[in-house]
């Protein structure tokens, strides 16, 4: 009889065992207190929208490349979500009349790109968002980037392994004006320099020639993402590394000009995390965009954000050494059956242990108790519970420690107390 062949998973996406998923979760409560300690509300948009939402800012990468399209049977192109920005806009603009402002919203979610897999990369991806919408200060810019350093710190990285690093598009409009370099250009300029880090130096100096520049134009600019205090030409740069440092966190962020961003809607303020070894992708990314709620039917807002996914993050910190010891033990406390007249006694032991609070589970079936206890072993229970007809007579329970076999009895009375305490210890 021929072997069956397990079912493949689709390519590019992830499956989340325990112990993966432990660490996702605590990726997205690490993100979740972050937000919530800057007074961010969590908030999510739906898995599907139109493609025509992407279609005009998101840029032709995204669209035409990397969305998952497929038509409904009504004829309408939809598309998994590649990023959330725009929904966030568009959610905006349906209810801008009732908002209070400046919104300060977080998500967490999936998302989906056509991308090739690699490390760091995946087609199915989690990703943080987090956004301030109503707001045009360069003190709200400044906020996102403390919040994504905060962020940095909470799990770990330290300023010397990542940086934050920072530009405006605002800022690069004007020096490329000053290049003489029309609005066509200019956005071939930036699409040029976003992928400076992305080529090797001859493949990214060639690319510049087949987007049109001369070598004269193509000097300018590199002149240009040379130029370390090019900075001090902007005012909101300025002022963002001046609230940065009075929040004591400019070790975290460093100026580079050659930090575009690949997304059409950015209008001033642009960031991304990088681990300074340069082993992996951008960690994450943002910036302001203050046309975009308009772009969808809104009335113009400003607004800031970033996302964060969750991959490349853990790789980093697992590379350093940095992932936590996190369990995903079912139960702390394993219930045995010592026979099938103790069987129900032993369930209402269970129940009365779930109801304090404690995670509880409990065999379900009458077997030996050494293969019991070698069970609740396995899954990583730290205390097994015994209730047999001795124990019941005299209100006794036996506990015992799976960690270091240690063995004692307990008042059925104080069992409860005793579990929290030693849990707890």
């Amino acid at each position: 009889m021929a072997n069956k062949q397990t079912v493949k998973s689709v390519k590019g996406t992830r499956d989340y065992y325990p112990e993966e998923m432990a660490i996702r979760t605590w990726l997205y409560d690490n993100m979740r207190s972050v937000s919530e300690e800057f007074g961010f509300q969590e908030y999510e948009g739906p898995i599907l929208e139109t493609l025509d939402l992407y279609a005009s800012k998101s840029g032709e990468e995204i669209v035409e490349k990397q969305s998952y399209v497929f038509e409904d049977r009504s004829g309408e192109k939809i598309t998994l979500r590649p990023e959330l920005t725009p929904s966030l806009a568009r959610m905006v603009a349906k209810k801008q009349g009732q908002l209070t402002f400046p919104l300060r919203w977080w998500s967490f979610g999936p998302f989906w790109r056509y991308e090739r897999p690699q490390k760091g990369r995946t087609r199915e991806f989690f990703q943080w968002n987090i956004d301030m919408i109503g707001e045009d200060s360069a003190g709200a810019d400044a906020e996102l980037v403390i919040i994504a350093a905060s962020f940095l710190k909470r799990v770990g990285l330290n300023a010397d392994e990542v940086q934050i690093k920072v530009n405006s598009r605002e800022l690069m409009d004007a020096e490329t004006n000053k290049l003489g370099l029309d609005d066509e250009a200019r956005a071939k300029a930036f699409q040029w320099i976003d992928r400076k880090d992305k080529l090797k130096e001859d493949a990214w100096l060639n690319y510049g020639k087949e987007l049109g520049f001369s070598e004269v134009q193509m000097q300018g600019i590199q002149d240009l993402i040379n130029n370390k205090d090019l900075w001090k030409n902007s005012e909101t740069l300025t002022e963002v590394f001046k609230i940065v440092e009075a929040y004591g966190m400019s070790d975290y962020i460093s100026f580079d000009p050659s930090i575009i961003r690949g997304l059409l809607y950015y209008t001033g303020t642009v960031f991304e995390a990088w681990d300074t070894a340069g082993d992996f992708r951008a960690l994450f990314g943002g910036g302001r965009y203050d046309n975009l709620v308009g772009d969808v039917g809104g009335q113009k807002v400003g607004a800031v954000g970033f996302a964060c996914g969750d991959l490349v993050i853990k790789l980093l910190l697992d590379k350093l050494g940095r992932l936590p010891e996190v369990g995903s033990t079912p139960a702390d406390v394993y219930i045995t059956v010592f026979d099938q007249d103790t069987f129900t006694e032993s369930l209402g032991l269970a129940k009365e242990i779930r109801q304090a609070g404690i995670k509880v589970t409990s065999h379900l079936k009458i077997e030996k108790l050494g293969k019991q206890f070698k069970y609740a072993d396995r899954i990583g229970a730290r205390y097994a519970l015994v209730l047999g007809p001795d124990e019941i007579a005299s209100g006794m329970v036996n506990l015992k420690n799976l960690q270091d076999g240690d063995q004692k009895q307990i008042s059925r009375e104080s069992l409860i107390s005793e579990l929290k305490k030693f849990l707890e210890g």
